[in-house]
């Protein structure tokens, strides 16, 4: 056979006839398979026909057909069913709903003096949406955080565990950052995703426990923000509060939360890939709080806890309350609880040693003991004792009883403070001079006489408010207690005696009664006989336009007759003429008092009352004081009274 590549080279060159190619052709192929596979050219062309198959070229169709087919419904379900979710997952990566803290409102006093202030404050939070996805990054953050601030570690995680399903809430890990440390620790968190310096502000209450003219006594008053718990995060999450919000927790702060708080603003805004602010795309602005203005005195309050504090002092005691009210409205000038705390410490987060102090002091000085405090009334109580008997007919402003230094009653003595008694006694006398004997006969009878009764009794103890919040604008009063024949049956499986109401008519026994209860009901005396509700608040200002609203507060009428009303304030007049006031005679201005001493606990000193009105014509004020353990009224708790009220009249009635 020839040479093919020969062959090959002649047809290039057009050698070789036409007939002779297609012969060529073939034979050269034919060797060449012989040469290199040794298949024979006929099966060659039948192979390569055949290689795929009718059968499963259908099949690989189909499979092309379904898979577009699925992609299809994929590509369906994500643009049109998912599709509005798919593109708030995206703008919620690219766009942000940021809040706007509100401006909180002022609280000033009666004459507009600053209470309180509102000062830049700086944190450091933490927005688990913005940190790294994967763990270790994460983990690098975290640890360069701690690093940072000296946050345990185990906080800041337990922070991202707790609230992992607020992954756009901004996680607030250490609070209270100066100016300095939160510039340098903005510039690091360029380097650090999902860290963020949050600014605000905190208030600055302007009464501390170390300057010169402090008044710790306002931390009762005013309270303090703090943040929000477990219980009032789920429980306010819808009423526009934050996570990591403030909220006022007691006091006025806490009275008058959703006018001081105002309404928060909201902004739109772009941010880039580590959740950094770019650009501003709508804004909503916030409303600041209502100012409060109060009728509380500055000066005045300053006063009553001096004098306070100074015979607390001398009588070597430590508790104490004092209340100057106007009897007319119920408006409070002064409210005076000791030891008290100073509000500052609690103001973005009180430390846990400061706390710890606070709450192992056996004086509580967060307790506040005008509103929360409870107490036997003493004497004070017998104001009501000769309301009720006289508006009763039990006892006339001729009725008297000879008062022997106390009542037989069996086995047992029911004495007077005054061995051999005061003689002959009426009710004007029974209450200057704060006579048992005459308030035994009146309240509960003795022998012929009939008295009251423990059922009259409480009815007119209610009249005046015992047992009955006072509905002063401030959280934590209690009611006090009022026992009954019910009462003791149930509980102590005891009949009721003759002598419970003897115990009840003095003030003795079981009776617990506030401060700020007292206070009213000297006010319903002194103003003719309306319970006025007390209150600390007078009005509220609009902050931009300063437009003024005033709060209203009720009262309602005690069914004691004037005529009878005009009998107790003469004997409280007369009690500082020549009875037991006799220190309120040194005041240039009539007056009228009550003093009282509350026996309590058989080991320990007796609880010393004062309560009292001036002037006596038309009384502007009640002052009520009550010092723990203090012996007597007319010893420790009488000249607090006194000495406020010189300075009130200086005042107020020159």
């Amino acid at each position: 056979m020839a040479n093919p590549f020969n062959i090959r080279e002649k047809i290039n060159h057009g050698d070789l006839d036409g007939k002779y190619r297609h012969n060529w052709v073939e034979e050269s192929f034919d060797c060449e398979d012989k040469i290199g596979k040794q298949i024979p050219l006929a099966q060659t062309k039948s192979y390569l026909g055949t290689s795929v198959s009718p059968k499963k070229n259908s099949i690989l169709m189909m499979l092309v057909i379904a898979g577009l087919f699925i992609i299809f419904l994929k590509t369906f379900y994500l643009q049109t069913i998912k599709g509005g979710f798919n593109r708030q997952l995206a703008e919620g990566n690219r766009i942000r709903l940021r809040p706007i803290v509100s401006e909180r409102g002022i609280i000033y006093d009666r004459f507009h003096k600053e209470l309180v202030e509102n000062v830049p404050n700086f944190s450091l939070a933490i927005i688990p949406q913005d940190l790294p996805r994967d763990s270790q990054k994460r983990e690098e953050i975290v640890n360069k955080v701690v690093e940072l601030t000296g946050v345990p570690k185990e906080q800041i995680t337990d922070l991202l565990k707790k609230y992992s399903s607020y992954s756009y809430a901004s996680l607030v890990i250490k609070e209270n950052l100066n100016y300095e440390s939160a510039l340098k620790l903005y510039i690091r968190s360029a380097e650090l995703p999902g860290i963020s310096i949050e600014k605000g502000s905190k208030r600055k209450y302007k009464v501390d426990s170390e300057s010169v003219s402090s008044t710790p006594s306002f931390s009762h008053l005013l309270g303090y923000l703090g943040k929000l718990n477990d219980e009032e995060a789920g429980r306010l999450k819808n009423d526009g509060y934050l996570l990591f919000d403030n909220i006022g927790k007691i006091g006025l702060e806490k009275s008058y939360e959703l006018e001081l708080r105002g309404k928060y603003g909201l902004k739109k805004v772009e941010v880039d890939a580590l959740g950094r602010e770019q650009n501003v795309l709508a804004e909503d602005p916030p409303q600041a709080g209502k100012n409060l203005i109060l009728t509380i005195d500055i000066e005045a309050q300053k006063k009553l806890e001096l004098l306070t504090k100074n015979m607390l002092a001398v009588a070597g005691r430590k508790k104490a309350a004092a209340i100057a009210m106007d009897p007319r409205d119920g408006s409070i000038l002064a409210l005076v609880s000791l030891p008290a705390f100073d509000n500052n410490e609690f103001s973005g987060g009180i430390s846990r040693q400061n706390y710890d102090r606070y709450i192992q002091d056996q004086n509580n000085p967060l307790f506040n003991r005008v509103i929360g405090g409870t107490y036997p009334s003493g004497s004070t109580v017998k104001l009501i004792i000769a309301a009720a008997g006289l508006q009763e007919k039990v006892i006339t402003p001729n009725t008297a009883f000879l008062s022997v230094g106390g009542l037989q009653i069996g086995d047992r003595f029911f004495r007077d403070w005054k061995a051999g008694g005061h003689g002959i006694t009426n009710v004007t006398k029974a209450i200057a001079w704060s006579v048992n004997t005459f308030f035994y006969y009146t309240g509960g009878g003795y022998k012929d006489f009939v008295g009251l009764g423990v059922d009259k009794i409480v009815k007119y103890m209610k009249f005046f408010g015992i047992s009955e919040k006072t509905g002063v604008d401030l959280p934590g009063e209690a009611t006090g207690f009022l026992p009954s024949k019910d009462w003791k049956y149930k509980t102590k499986k005891e009949t009721w005696f003759v002598g419970d109401t003897y115990n009840l008519s003095i003030g003795q026994g079981d009776l617990l009664v506030t401060p700020l209860q007292v206070a009213v009901w000297t006010a319903a005396v002194a103003n003719g006989g309306r319970v006025v509700q007390p209150h600390l608040a007078d009005k509220l200002e609009e902050p931009i336009k300063h437009e003024e609203t005033a709060l209203i507060f009720g009262s309602y009428d005690v069914p004691v007759s004037p005529e009878n009303l005009a009998l107790v304030r003469k004997g409280m007049k007369e009690c500082v003429v020549y009875g037991s006031c006799q220190l309120m005679q040194t005041l240039p201005f009539t007056s009228g008092g009550k003093t009282g001493t509350a026996q309590w606990n058989a080991g320990k000193e007796n609880h010393a009352w004062f309560t009292s009105f001036a002037p006596s014509e038309q009384p502007r004020i009640v002052v009520t004081v009550l010092v723990e353990e203090g012996k007597e009224g007319s010893v420790t708790a009488e000249p607090i009274a006194r000495d406020f009220l010189q300075w009130w009249g200086k005042k107020y009635l020159n």
